[in-house]
């Protein structure tokens, strides 16, 4: 009958002597590995090597256990009991093109690495038979041994070589699986995060974005900015609650649906009502939220409607003048805390050139220290201007700015962290 395929998951265990078990498969019972030298073989640091024997696959099945780590196969063995030398109910093989073709005459070791894929195997043949022996390790056993030349010191080092090379291919596997599926991963984030929409305007445009989860590319922050017809540029920045891949997943899903909605033309209240609409359907648990701060500036460029939805305002920076927090009093709720909500826009006054910065809770709840204190926002104003002064600028200033938020921190953030700067001028 056909040897079922294994359920099996894992590796086999590690015995707590740190012997090992051999599962001998061979029906010949007056063969050599009767012999009494094999049955009490001991390796090389003294631990023993315990051999069980199967006279055929479907014996081999039952005593394929987890604490089994080799199995010694005989490749005389027939791959089934059944009288035609197949599996019940298989079809004869069909002839090759030249109408020579047989049975596979690798069918029982094939089979055998079906039912233990994660154990070692080594096959036994005859020394005449030293092509199908090397046949036998390219279809997936570690090593062959010769009938006639085997002994328990020759058959107890093939056995610790064999499991070893078993071990060592395992993890390798798995080293390969991790790291193609977190490149995959890494493309698959890279795909999702923004890509700014400016062409036609002249505001200059930088980001930084740090997500807190170990070995991520993507957090619960989300940002953009487009331009549309009008000249207006509208930018965004986000953060919903929670720091797993869930919340990664809704914020992207909210940033692609502002970048649809304000294509399409929506503002202000509708805009928003409808991004509240779509985190309500797909967000995973009702106690999730997301905060949310958006700036539509004009096409000429020297004012902005900034919507403040329970986010942090954004920073004004003017040149000859000292960085200032734009007014946070008059905002509206966070999207997913009130059916109804509404939230107000307010004019601000931009002038001839000016830089906007707009970040996350990342950038200003870092540690200072070793204590408990916040940097906060009148922290990070000290800061910015500090370096405004020193003249950076774009790119520059940003990194700077988070460089040294994470030196006061200590080391990484443990929030996600998102930071936009839009200036002109």
């Amino acid at each position: 009958m056909p040897v079922p395929v294994p359920r099996q998951a894992e590796p086999p265990v590690v015995l707590p002597d740190g012997g090992l078990t051999l599962l001998v498969i061979e029906d010949d019972p007056g063969g050599s590995l009767s012999c009494p030298d094999m049955a009490d073989m001991s390796g090389t640091a003294g631990t023993p090597v315990r051999i069980r024997t199967a006279r055929n696959l479907t014996e081999a099945e039952r005593l394929l256990t987890d604490d089994v780590q080799c199995i010694l196969l005989d490749l005389a063995l027939p791959a089934t009991d059944h009288p035609s030398g197949r599996p019940a109910g298989e079809p004869e093989r069909a002839a090759g093109p030249e109408g020579s073709e047989g049975p596979d005459e690798l069918a029982t070791l094939r089979r055998v690495l079906r039912l233990a894929p994660h154990h070692a195997v080594l096959a036994l043949t005859a020394e005449a038979d030293a092509e199908r022996a090397a046949e036998a390790v390219r279809v997936g056993a570690q090593d062959y041994l010769f009938r006639d030349e085997l002994d328990g010191r020759v058959l107890s080092r093939a056995i610790r070589y064999a499991v070893e090379r078993k071990r060592a291919d395992f993890a390798q596997r798995q080293l390969t699986e991790t790291r193609l599926l977190a490149q995959e991963n890494a493309r698959l984030e890279r795909g999702l995060l923004p890509h700014p929409l400016l062409a036609g305007s002249d505001l200059r445009f930088a980001a930084r974005y740090r997500p807190g989860r170990s070995r991520a590319l993507l957090g619960g922050d989300f940002y953009d900015t487009v331009r549309t017809p009008d000249g207006t540029v509208h930018a965004m920045i986000g953060d919903v609650c929670g720091h797993g891949p869930d919340e990664a997943a809704l914020g992207v899903e909210l940033r692609i649906a502002w970048r649809a909605l304000t294509l399409a033309g929506l503002c202000g209240d509708e805009l928003l009502a409808t991004l509240q609409e779509v985190l309500e359907h797909e967000r995973a648990d009702e106690e999730i939220f997301a905060t949310l701060c958006t700036a539509d500036i004009a096409p000429d460029g020297r004012s902005a409607a900034v919507c403040l939805a329970g986010h942090p305002a954004p920073l004004l920076v003017r040149p000859g003048e000292a960085p200032v927090l734009l007014p946070q009093d008059d905002g509206g709720p966070a999207l997913g805390l009130l059916p109804d909500a509404r939230w107000p826009h307010r004019e601000v006054e931009l002038g001839e050139a000016w830089s906007l910065l707009m970040y996350t809770d990342g950038l200003v709840e870092g540690r200072i220290g070793e204590g408990t204190r916040r940097l906060g926002q009148e922290g990070m104003i000290e800061l910015m201007t500090r370096q405004v002064k020193e003249g950076l600028h774009g790119e520059e200033l940003l990194e700077a700015a988070v460089s040294e938020v994470q030196a006061l921190n200590g080391g990484e953030l443990t929030d996600d962290l998102a930071v936009v700067l839009l200036d002109r001028g």
